[in-house]
């Protein structure tokens, strides 16, 4: 199996966890409470990232330490706006809306660099509008607690996504991965103490989600994400991420048996075609395009 084609599955198996994640979340809040959820998740992920790659300690400085704890920090943030959302919306319009983090990004590297967004990125923030009023406001004009908060969650993930992507250039990847899983815990930690009552899972049903979140959907996804992105672009790694919300939307229909009004596919449609075209890369498709078949298959 050649390298890329081996990224790529990595990278599909990493959106297929993700996408599952909500199907924990949802089944987890019904015993424990969100920041303990939390807690729980991004520190049993830490440990075991920890021992995986025990190794990245020796690397360890004070400026990755300092990179750590914002990357941890905002990520902290973004699931606390997550998982509050999943809690008070649908998993399947959570997994939608919280993909609308692909087309924040290239906003916010508009407003950082002062300049009008590309025409494509324009097309992409009317499609995800357009989609967002299908799929959540229904009968009423005003959108539903749980939606706001999935959107909030999108746009500090967006966020989060822009300063990795600085960090990672700028120190070792591994560790930094690892310190924000732990600094994320910890925060988590820290106001599940202040704000509510911290336990450990009482039911094994509780214990599967968090194990899933942890185990699965963190330490796991993370660990193949930083294999995978050594072999594959960022863009490619996009539009395959742009799949987390179809496999939400599936898990919801498979356990819950959630599905979507005509509006609501609809909407949902719309979202993901913004958060492709986000992904794209127009100019090389057409150069593709232009060229002869012998070409483009190497014949």
């Amino acid at each position: 199996m050649k390298v890329e084609r081996k990224a790529d599955l990595q990278m599909l198996l990493v959106t297929l966890l993700w996408g599952s994640s909500y199907l924990f979340m949802k089944e987890g809040l019904t015993s424990i409470q969100e920041l303990n959820m939390i807690a729980l998740r991004f520190g049993l992920a830490f440990i075991l990232m920890g021992i995986i790659f025990y190794r990245t300690w020796s690397k360890m400085t004070f400026r990755t330490l300092r990179q750590g704890f914002v990357l941890g920090a905002v990520l902290f943030v973004s699931f606390v706006f997550i998982t509050y959302g999943v809690k008070q919306t649908t998993t399947s319009q959570a997994g939608f809306l919280i993909s609308l983090s692909v087309v924040f990004v290239p906003i916010l590297v508009s407003m950082v660099q002062k300049r009008w967004p590309e025409a494509k990125i324009v097309c992409s923030i009317l499609l995800a509008i357009a989609g967002i009023g299908l799929l959540t406001l229904e009968n009423s004009m005003q959108l539903k607690t749980g939606d706001l908060l999935c959107i909030m969650g999108a746009l500090s993930y967006a966020l989060y996504i822009l300063l990795s992507g600085r960090m990672v250039q700028q120190g070792d990847g591994k560790a930094l991965s690892i310190l924000q899983l732990g600094f994320a815990g910890g925060l988590a930690l820290l106001f599940s103490i202040l704000f509510e009552e911290p336990k450990l899972p009482a039911s094994g049903g509780a214990w599967i989600s968090i194990l899933g979140l942890a185990v699965l959907c963190s330490a796991v996804a993370y660990t193949l994400q930083i294999m995978a992105q050594k072999h594959i672009s960022s863009t490619r790694a996009g539009l395959i991420f742009s799949l987390e919300p179809v496999f939400a939307a599936g898990f919801a229909y498979a356990i819950y048996g959630e599905q979507l009004s005509l509006n609501g596919y609809m909407g949902a449609a719309l979202i993901l075609g913004g958060v492709i075209l986000t992904e794209v890369k127009w100019n090389k498709l057409l150069h593709f395009k232009k060229r002869n078949p012998s070409q483009r298959f190497g014949i």
